[in-house]
Formats: structure tokens, C-alpha cells, sequence
């Protein structure tokens, strides 16, 4: 068996490659930026190869040999309006180029990893049958994610490559360093501001990876799974995050208009400075946004799994002390 991984470096992509591995698969090919990187891959097993999903001609070098299943990972999440034009280029130019690679090095399958943001911000529980609202949204992540996921289906529906396409909700768990690690590393040094007044989709960022593996394997193509979770507003995350952390927490949430008039206000010096504020209006968006995903086919279909939120809070909170990213108690 050969496969071969975008954003094999990532916090999603480290479990990935991990999964892989457990199933013993041959050879695992991955896509580097760096030598270091690739060095460090190498002693993993991989086989790196420098290059980027914006260079094509990287990705057929990788695809050379006949690859069982390409796992498309690899995304621009930023929420800043500075960073469209790189997240357009990542995010809709490199998943063309993945599959026009694909096809033209006799790829086998694709499991590309979309997101909930693909659905746009409705007020219902998604379900796969959900209209895709994305495309029409203003946040550039929301419409680039929506494109994206509409390119790989129409490679599917024209037998250019058979394909599942995945859409994760918030994805927590052990290994994140950037993303919602850093809300657990703000409550710890005491430095959150506020409780947003959204809610979210918690999901393991390990059950995330067991499914990619999992819709590999399954049998039929042209599918989409919704990979929701533990469903909590954000406020009650953060009070289980300071609960386990032994910190202390909000007792209420800020009112969303302070955190969007904030947010625009930090948007324009952000304009004039040319530099990425701490938050963006987008951000601010999703925080304040109800979101809730009925995982019923992935766990019918994937055998998906979702954990209760206090084990995933408390299973990523050792693994943030285990790595030193935490206060002494």
C-alpha cells in the first residue's frame, strides 16, 4: 500500500501519519517545505518530498509512483483578510493541483478534508443533506473551503478520481500548539479577555484521524461525512478548561456586539499597520456563532466516535503539561 499526505506536519496531519502507520501501510509518501521537516518525517518512516500543493510539479513527483489513496489535509485556516490571497491560493489553487496530479498520475482516491465552514453559519443542525451556503459567505476561510470541497466532488462525478470528502467541526485534542491550544494556554496564564457567546462542535482530533482512514476504506465514493462532537457553548468549555487547569474562569459571557465592534475596531489598525490582530472580525464571527452537527451517518457509516468534553479538555491538558506549555501548578 502506498498513499500519499498534504499538511503531513500539521496538528491533524501529525495523527494522521500516526493512523497510517498503526494500519501498516507500505509507504507513506508527504509533502515538506523544509529539509529539517523532511529529515524529521524521514526518521518517522516517511518518504518526504520538498515541495508545496501551489507547485505542481512537486506534487507528481510524490504521485510518480501508483498511490492507493491521496489524503488532501493540508489548508490555509487563517481568519484575517491580510492573508486571502495566500488562503485562495492554498485553499482553491492547491486542491485543483492536487487533483490535476492525481489524474494525471493514475491517483486512485482522495479523502480531502473540508470543514463545517464549507455550510456557511446556519442555524440549524447541519446534516449532510444541509444547502452549502459557503460559497456566499464573507469570510474568505467559509467560501474557500466551499470551492474547494466543490472541485473535489466534480472530480468525482466525472470519474477524474474517486473521492469522500470529510468536514470536521472545531477539532481539539492532544498535539494542537496553535489552534484552540491557545485559548487552554490564556486561561492558564490568565490573559482571556472573556466567554464568547457561540457554541460549538467539539471533536478528537484522534476519532478525526481514524475516520480519514476509515473513509479510505469505504466502499463506495462521492460521499460526505460531517465529523461533529461533543456540542458545549464556549463558555462551558472554557470553564472546563479552568476547572482542569485549576484556574479561575468567567462567570458569563461578553456580549457579542462589544466583540464585534472590538474586532472591527482592531481590523482597521490592522489595515494601516499591514500586521494581523489578535482578532478579527472573522474570528469574532465564529465564536458568536451557534453551531451543532448531527454525526449520525460518520458514526453509522465511519464508525466515528465523539468524546465527552471533559476527557478530551483533560487528555489535551496533559499533553500541554507533559510538553512544558503550562504553568507549574
Amino acid at each position: 500500500m502506498r498513499v500519499m499526505l498534504t499538511g503531513a506536519t500539521g496538528f491533524l496531519g501529525g495523527h494522521l501519519l500516526a493512523r497510517l502507520r498503526a494500519a501498516g501501510v507500505e509507504e507513506i509518501a508527504a509533502l515538506v517545505r523544509s529539509r529539517e521537516v523532511g529529515e524529521r518525517l524521514a526518521g518517522l518512516g516517511v518518504n518526504p518530498f520538498r515541495g508545496s500543493i501551489e507547485d505542481p510539479g512537486s506534487l507528481r513527483e510524490a504521485l510518480l509512483h501508483p498511490t492507493d489513496c491521496i489524503f488532501h489535509v493540508a489548508a490555509d485556516t487563517s481568519p484575517w483578510r491580510g492573508h486571502e490571497a495566500r488562503q485562495n491560493r492554498t485553499n482553491i489553487d492547491g486542491t485543483r493541483n492536487v487533483l490535476d496530479s492525481a489524474q494525471a498520475c493514475g491517483g486512485r482516491r482522495i479523502v480531502h478534508t473540508s470543514s463545517v465552514s464549507a455550510f456557511g453559519q446556519q442555524e440549524q443542525t447541519l446534516t449532510e443533506s444541509s444547502p452549502r451556503l459557503g460559497k456566499q459567505s464573507w469570510i474568505n476561510y467559509e467560501r474557500t473551503k466551499a470551492i474547494a470541497e466543490e472541485l473535489v466532488l466534480e472530480a468525482d462525478a466525472h470519474g477524474r478520481i474517486e473521492a469522500v470528502v470529510l468536514n470536521p467541526a472545531h477539532i481539539l485534542g492532544p498535539g494542537d500548539t496553535h489552534n484552540w491550544a491557545r485559548m487552554f494556554l490564556l486561561i492558564d496564564q490568565g490573559k482571556l479577555p472573556g466567554a464568547p457567546p457561540g457554541s460549538g462542535a467539539f471533536a478528537d482530533v484522534r476519532e478525526v484521524a481514524a475516520a480519514h482512514v476509515a473513509a479510505w476504506k469505504f466502499p463506495g465514493h462521492g460521499e460526505q461525512f460531517l465529523l461533529g462532537g461533543a456540542h458545549a457553548s464556549f463558555l462551558e468549555l472554557i470553564q472546563a478548561i479552568a476547572s482542569e487547569l485549576g484556574r479561575p474562569a468567567p462567570g458569563k459571557p461578553v456580549p457579542a456586539a462589544f466583540l464585534r465592534v472590538y474586532a472591527w475596531v482592531l481590523d482597521a489598525f490592522g489595515r494601516i499597520t499591514r500586521r494581523e490582530p489578535r482578532l478579527t472580525p472573522q474570528a469574532v464571527s465564529f465564536t458568536c456563532h451557534h453551531l451543532r452537527v448531527d454525526s449520525a451517518k460518520a458514526i453509522r457509516e465511519l464508525d466515528y466516535r465523539m468524546t465527552p468534553l471533559p476527557t478530551l479538555v483533560r487528555d489535551t491538558c496533559a499533553w500541554l503539561r507533559e510538553h512544558g506549555m503550562l504553568l507549574p501548578r
